[in-house]
């Protein structure tokens, strides 16, 4: 995870949690660098709700977790609700970085978006914390921005879908016979996106209910046949 913003400071020592595992040598550990104490506050929240058992993360259990004191944290965040805005930020920064590359390196739209589909339920799978943000569970009683601001990541996802199928579609008119991908005369970027989309929120949802035990790629290859084609 990349930090969000570099010119935090490091947690001082005063606002260290020295109540238990305490140094009797006096000896502290190597200060983190301006930024990493955010980005490790970040990693130690997906890092929690990866649990498989869901629970409300306050910010006295995060505190807990690193060993700091709750005001440590707030040199750093200004609330827990920032801090569930960074683990959005690099959500849309990992997927839209990687769906540029995927544009940038398929030529045909359909496979764009078939690529597309499979890196966002790998993604889920890599990171089941962070399936929790985008399916909305963890922001349960947290700032209603949050969820508009995911709402909003899942939009712009849709929209990019629905611009590769646009050029598959235009692939099949331009071509005749001889397209990569063939596609029914009656083909719907827009709705064969809005599919799509659902799908994939249907997998991150079933794969967060299952204990992050049922895997959201299973027998992704041939849905997506039936979706996309």
């Amino acid at each position: 995870m990349q930090p969000t913003d570099r010119h935090d400071p490091p947690v001082d020592d005063e606002h260290r949690d020295t109540s238990s595992n305490s140094n009797t040598s006096g000896a502290r550990g190597p200060r983190m660098k301006p930024g990493e104490r955010r980005v490790h506050i970040l990693q130690t929240l997906a890092a929690m709700l990866e649990a498989p058992k869901s629970e409300k993360i306050t910010t006295a259990a995060l505190a807990a977790r690193l060993g700091v004191s709750e005001a440590a944290l707030y040199r750093h965040f200004a609330s827990k609700a920032q801090m569930f805005e960074g683990l959005i930020e690099f959500i849309e920064q990992s997927i839209f970085g990687l769906i540029n590359q995927i544009v940038s390196k398929e030529p045909n739209g359909v496979l764009q978006a078939r690529s597309i589909a499979l890196m966002l339920l790998n993604f889920a799978a890599k990171n089941p914390g962070m399936t929790r943000v985008l399916t909305g569970e963890a922001l349960v009683g947290e700032h209603e921005r949050l969820a508009e601001r995911v709402s909003q990541m899942l939009e712009r996802v849709e929209a990019s879908l629905k611009q590769c199928l646009r050029l598959g579609l235009m692939d099949v008119n331009t071509q005749a016979g001889n397209a990569a991908v063939p596609l029914p005369a009656d083909y719907d970027p827009a709705v064969r996106a809005s599919l799509l989309v659902s799908y994939i929120i249907g997998r991150w949802h079933r794969f967060a209910r299952s204990g992050f035990s049922r895997t959201p790629g299973e027998h992704a290859e041939a849905q997506l046949l039936l979706i996309l084609q």
